[in-house]
């Protein structure tokens, strides 16, 4: 097995004991290659929580999730912006675009965002559509990041819990 996935397994069964609100793995690889991203999720509550990404390579990438809903509060998206250029410029995404941040929310409601940064300094943003809306991060779910310096994607996939 993996030993970065070994990793990530280990590190999820430690925090499932401690998280009441779930937690889980998921999976991915950067797009156009075969090189492995694992993923783990921790919730803090039904609609947020942390995040982690260990590439193959041993790179690991933390921050924190938002499920986006028409009620969310402004600065509870400030974060998602960290490390970002705004407006958008040379690494402009079109999964990360919005005139206005209700139109933002508009776009992204029911979805997972995330802003993880790896102890270098670089950032990468992530959007999941969910499979459970009403479940958050536990209805598992799929999407796909992107890399602040390269502007290389990730995609992901992540499991239904019970």
């Amino acid at each position: 097995m993996n030993k970065t996935l070994c990793i990530a397994i280990a590190a999820l069964a430690i925090t499932a004991c401690e998280t009441p609100n779930g937690a889980g793995t998921g999976s991915g690889n950067v797009r156009g290659t075969s090189k492995p991203v694992a993923f783990t999720w921790q919730s803090e509550s039904d609609h947020s929580g942390g995040i982690t990404a260990t590439f193959g390579t041993g790179r690991v990438f933390k921050g924190e999730y938002v499920q986006i809903s028409p009620d969310i509060r402004s600065e509870s998206l400030d974060p998602l912006w960290d490390g970002w250029e705004q407006p958008p410029g040379k690494n402009a995404w079109r999964y990360w675009k919005a005139d206005t941040r209700s139109e933002f929310v508009r776009e992204n409601s029911g979805r997972v965002l995330a802003n993880l940064h790896s102890e270098d300094g670089e950032y990468m943003r992530c959007r999941f559509t969910l499979i459970s809306p009403n479940r958050g991060m536990k209805g598992g779910g799929e999407g796909r990041c992107q890399l602040s310096e390269s502007g290389k994607e990730i995609t992901a996939e992540f499991d239904r819990q019970s």
